[in-house]
C-alpha cells in the first residue's frame, strides 16, 4: 500500500496533465512559465521525497486569471478565474472528505514581502491529508479528474509544496 499509487497515479495524471490544453503566454526567457498543474515527474517523484503513511499538509499559492480559461467546448458560462476556483471548491470537497481531508486553512495575500519582484498570489491555502497516498487517491480519483478543469481554467500560477510535521520542532 506504501508506494502503490506511485504507478497507477501517474498513468492517471500523464493523461491529464501532459498535453496542457491552455496555451500558456509566451514569456522571456528570464522569466519562468506558470505552473499550474504536477508534471508527470514532480507527481512521481513526490513518492521519494514525502514520507509515507505520514500526515502532509499542501501549501497552495493561488494566482486567478481575469477571466477563466475553459477549454474549448466546454459548456461553461463566463466566469471570473475567482469564481470558476469557488466551483472547484465547491465540487472538490466531497473528494477531499472521501479520503480524510480537510481545509485547515485559507487567507487573502496581500503582498509577498521576500519574493521576486514579478511574483505575487492573490490566496494561500491549506490543506491536510493523512498521507500522500491519500492525496494521491484523491487526485487520481475519477470524480476528482471530472472537476479538476476549474482548476485549471481559474488559475494564472500557482504553487503546491508538500509539507510534513517536523517532530522535532513543534511549537505550542
Amino acid at each position: 500500500m506504501l508506494r502503490r499509487y506511485g504507478t497507477a497515479a501517474l498513468a492517471t495524471v500523464t493523461a491529464h496533465d501532459v498535453h496542457s490544453p491552455f496555451p500558456h503566454p509566451p514569456r522571456s526567457l528570464t522569466q519562468p512559465m506558470p505552473t499550474i498543474d504536477p508534471t508527470p515527474e514532480s507527481f512521481k517523484a513526490m513518492f521519494t521525497a514525502v514520507p509515507a503513511e505520514t500526515p502532509v499538509v499542501m501549501l497552495n499559492l493561488l494566482r486567478f486569471r481575469k477571466r477563466a480559461v475553459y477549454r474549448s467546448g466546454a459548456k461553461q458560462p463566463s466566469r471570473s478565474g475567482i469564481e470558476a476556483y469557488a466551483e472547484y471548491s465547491r465540487l472538490v470537497w466531497p473528494c477531499l472528505q472521501a479520503v480524510g481531508g480537510k481545509a485547515l486553512w485559507r487567507a487573502k495575500a496581500h503582498h509577498a514581502l521576500i519574493a521576486p519582484a514579478d511574483e505575487s498570489w492573490d490566496e494561500l491555502l491549506l490543506v491536510e491529508y493523512p498521507s500522500i497516498e491519500a492525496f494521491a487517491e484523491m487526485i487520481t480519483s475519477e470524480e476528482y479528474q471530472r472537476i479538476v478543469f476549474h482548476r485549471t481554467a481559474a488559475l494564472l500560477d500557482s504553487r503546491l509544496v508538500v509539507t510534513t510535521p517536523d517532530p522535532g520542532k513543534q511549537t505550542s
